[in-house]
């Protein structure tokens, strides 16, 4: 099993100590991420006079969103490679199907030379 991590992040301007089986790097790339997130929201106007509550749901939210659109987009890919995967499945049966018919081509007209 995989050694437990600890890390110093800073999320919201705040030092958080964040633990888990990821490499500090991967932690540390979900802070970063959740900072973004937090960075843009802080843009929108109004946003720092919402209540505490609030600005956390909507930063869930924001996240929650990120992440169907990139799920839909891996199901997207996952249909897509799929398709081509058949579609190389069918090209190579017609390949096969081409050689047979040539083979059995070559063989009678070797038969009717002789």
């Amino acid at each position: 099993m995989a050694a437990k991590n600890t890390v110093e992040v800073l999320i919201g301007g705040k030092i958080i100590h964040l633990s888990g089986y990821e490499s500090e790097e991967y932690l540390q790339q979900v802070a970063s991420y959740l900072n973004h997130k937090l960075g843009e929201l802080t843009e929108l106007k109004g946003f720092s006079r919402l209540p505490s509550e609030t600005r956390s749901l909507l930063l869930s939210l924001n996240v929650c969103d990120d992440f169907f659109k990139a799920r839909k987009q891996a199901e997207v890919c996952e249909e897509d490679m799929e398709a081509k995967d058949r579609e190389i499945y069918d090209l190579k049966q017609q390949i096969v199907d081409l050689q047979m018919q040539i083979e059995a081509m070559t063989k009678q007209s070797g038969r009717s030379q002789k």
